[in-house]
């Protein structure tokens, strides 16, 4: 669905564009404007897709007003005096109109608009996609995937999928895992919490780090802290100092 902005000093010129504009059922909104600086603050205020203007207008002209739109307006510009067009299209304008126009050629200049506008929210949606790709590929570059566990005589390998709860221990942290066992790992929970990804895995207080969704309950304490009830039907603490997380643990 398109905006629109018709911007003329001309009454009935506004009238027959807003009647085109009508016709087309892919137009939402259509906003006017009788002179350059009330079609500048429309513009400002809607962001319309597309704006029809014509260049000779009281305030600031057509021409003027083309160079201070938001960038991502399409402009036709609708005019008399066809000594503008060099001029307008310089300004990167889609189309130009000369009035008088019949149906035929107002709709054949707004259909290259509408499809210009289809074309860069295309390119949009792509670049927004690609950024999300790219964020991805970042966050499985930076977050642990494994653990390396050194024990005497061996090193074990633990994927961080099969962690539930970390429990810390001064320069230790005791790893409990989805098979109900526990290793115990030389780092801190502080450089662990910094490794794992904090959508999937929380501090919830300054001696244990938890899988999100590993949590079943809070249940509120008379301290002001929380008890937080595992799947396992374990209870770990969510502490004053971590309270603002607590919405964190409920989305």
């Amino acid at each position: 669905m398109l905006k629109v902005l018709v911007a003329d000093d001309e009454s009935l010129a506004r009238q027959t564009l807003k009647l085109l504009l009508s016709k087309i059922p892919y137009v939402q909104e259509v906003y006017e404007a009788e002179d350059g600086n009330q079609a500048l603050v429309l513009a400002h205020e809607h962001h319309p897709n597309i704006v029809i203007l014509d260049i000779e207008m009281p305030g600031i002209s057509g021409i003027e007003l083309a160079k201070h739109l938001p960038k991502k307006c399409i402009v036709i510009f609708a005019t008399a005096y066809n000594e503008f067009a060099v001029e307008a299209f310089d300004l990167n304008a889609i189309d130009y109109i000369l009035k008088p126009f019949d149906d035929d050629r107002f709709f054949t200049a707004f259909e290259r608009a509408a499809e210009r506008h289809k074309d860069e929210e295309s390119q949009n949606i792509h670049a927004l996609n690609d950024t999300i790709r790219q964020i991805m590929q970042n966050k499985q570059v930076e977050y642990r995937q494994r653990l390396v566990i050194r024990d005497p005589g061996r090193i074990r390998l633990i994927d961080v999928d099969q962690i539930n709860y970390i429990t810390g221990a001064g320069n230790y942290a005791e790893v409990h895992l989805a098979d109900n066992k526990q290793v115990l790992h030389r780092e801190t929970l502080s450089e662990l919490e910094s490794q794992l990804d904090p959508f999937v895995f929380v501090r919830i207080h300054r001696s244990s780090i938890v899988r999100r969704s590993f949590i079943v309950e809070l249940r509120p304490n008379d301290k002001g802290d929380y008890s937080v009830i595992l799947r396992s039907g374990e209870s770990l603490t969510l502490s004053r100092r971590n309270r603002s997380k607590l919405d964190e643990l409920i989305l």
